[in-house]
């Protein structure tokens, strides 16, 4: 794993922010690249006076926005035909099917918003967004919202504990305590939120 981050620190350097889109578009696909090994070696060279914050985020963001189209296009144009057809033989009936959509119509903004910090989750939020045909300008905004934030995390960790694996390990861990706690708050206000906004539909409806 040292050698990786060496590696990192060393491909990022020579490549410069094309590195961080390539590399962030693998980590929103389903390749096994870590963000949390690719944004804090672009922090570190930053606190070399080497590379631009704003725009090591800005590029962080723009691999991630990639990444996650590629998924979603990928689920839209091949995913949804191939469920619809053979979705009964794995228990995915056309109602769950449609539930999927539906869910995603009401509640795919902070679906793809929180899932971008989620590990794991956030390789493959884009397929049941892609799979739920979402609107693609909410998708683009939200999941560069969701990823420019946790890329700008990122980058602060660099810049805090320079290329040392076992820190950035840490305090990425640490992060994610206070972020799903954060994550929590916001999804808690969310429902509370769509509660109300459900009852004064009811109520403007006519008797």
């Amino acid at each position: 794993m040292e050698t990786f981050v060496i590696w990192l620190v060393d491909f990022i350097g020579r490549l410069g922010y094309p590195g961080i889109v390539i590399l962030m578009a693998m980590e929103s696909t389903f390749f096994p690249v870590p963000s949390e090994l690719v944004i804090p070696p672009a922090g570190y060279l930053v606190s070399q006076g080497e590379m631009n914050a704003w725009l090591v985020v800005g590029a962080g963001s723009l691999g991630s926005l990639i990444g996650a189209l590629f998924n979603y296009v990928l689920a839209l144009y091949l995913g949804r035909p191939l469920i619809l057809k053979y979705g009964k033989y794995f228990l995915l009936s056309p109602e769950k099917f449609k539930k999927v959509d539906e869910f995603f119509f009401n509640h795919g903004e902070i679906s793809t918003f929180t899932g971008r910090f989620i590990p794991v989750v956030r390789h493959f939020i884009s397929f049941p967004a892609g799979l739920a045909k979402m609107n693609l300008a909410k998708f683009c905004i939200y999941t560069v919202l969701g990823s420019g934030i946790w890329s700008a995390i990122l980058a602060y960790i660099g810049i805090l504990v320079g290329n040392n694996i076992e820190l950035v390990r840490h305090y990425s861990h640490q992060v994610l305590i206070g972020v799903f706690f954060c994550l929590f708050v916001i999804i808690a206000i969310y429902i509370v939120w769509q509660k109300k906004r459900s009852a004064r539909s009811a109520e403007s409806v006519p008797q």
